[in-house]
């Protein structure tokens, strides 16, 4: 069976979010259990799983993401990895339209390459610091927001990008800190250099220190920084280690995500399910 690694949210290999995926030829998916013993074998922030669903529904690929620990409801890399193999192997075209846990997510090629996804906006509401985020995250949070049901993390606003990129978590103690994990933010300090804002996330609890590049974080950095900038259209960079770019177009309950992704590795899973 083929895997790909491809790195999204990024046109350089070794750079954005890697993630693994493997299209199956069958119209169901294997045992849960024998999928997360691939995601965790991958050690990747996300393993995708899609199978072609019969023509004339609702979608035309069922996806599923894991990390190396557990299921995800919703994953914005691994998604646009998809949807990059399935574009680049030629197995679909135009827009692609995926049923996933956490509803219909769709994805639209263009002639650059880039991919847009169409997924749900997370719905912001102020939170309370829970006890002990801010020794757990190392800095003093301005702000902080529940970003609801489908993602379950904390939207937590520090001073500055400087702040953003300096953190050194204790990511034992983060892990208690939230449902899924923590997505540190900061408007851009020098908005010239391409981008809006910036963001880090932290997912100890689900198995993943850092991601590199959380797309569906994006989906409440998008309604959160397009109230403060007055703009619909902004770009975020995520300033992990390996960096990558989303843009973001803020369209009400939904929000676009467009970003480019490249293959980096294409092999053979020697195992059956």
């Amino acid at each position: 069976m083929r895997i790909r690694i491809v790195d999204a949210f990024t046109d350089r290999p070794f750079t954005g979010n890697p993630a693994a995926v493997l299209l199956l030829d069958s119209d169901t998916f294997p045992e849960a259990d024998r999928l997360q013993q691939v995601a965790l074998e991958m050690n990747l922030s996300e393993t995708a799983f899609a199978h072609p669903l019969p023509p004339g529904g609702e979608a035309d690929w069922a996806l599923r993401w894991f990390t190396p620990a557990t299921e995800v409801d919703m994953c914005g890399h691994a998604t646009l990895a998809t949807a990059h193999v399935l574009h680049t192997t030629e197995a679909a075209s135009g827009t692609v339209r995926f049923a996933a846990r956490c509803g219909i997510l769709t994805s639209t090629a263009h002639p650059d390459g880039s991919l847009t996804l169409d997924f749900p906006t997370a719905p912001l509401t102020a939170a309370d610091a829970p006890a002990g985020l801010a020794a757990a995250l190392g800095a003093e949070p301005l702000s902080i927001h529940d970003t609801g049901d489908h993602i379950g993390d904390l939207l937590v606003e520090l001073a500055d990008e400087t702040s953003v990129r300096a953190l050194a978590p204790d990511f034992a103690a983060l892990a208690s800190c939230s449902r899924r994990g923590i997505i540190a933010t900061a408007a851009a300090e020098d908005p010239s250099r391409g981008y809006d804002y910036v963001s880090r996330g932290f997912f100890p609890r689900v198995g993943i220190d850092e991601d590199p590049v959380t797309g569906s974080a994006h989906t409440a950095l998008a309604p959160f920084w397009s109230a403060r900038f007055g703009r619909d259209e902004l770009t975020g960079l995520q300033a992990s280690a390996r960096s990558g770019l989303v843009r973001t177009t803020l369209r009400g309950e939904r929000t676009l995500l467009t970003g480019s992704a490249v293959t980096v590795v294409d092999g053979e899973l020697l195992t059956t399910f």
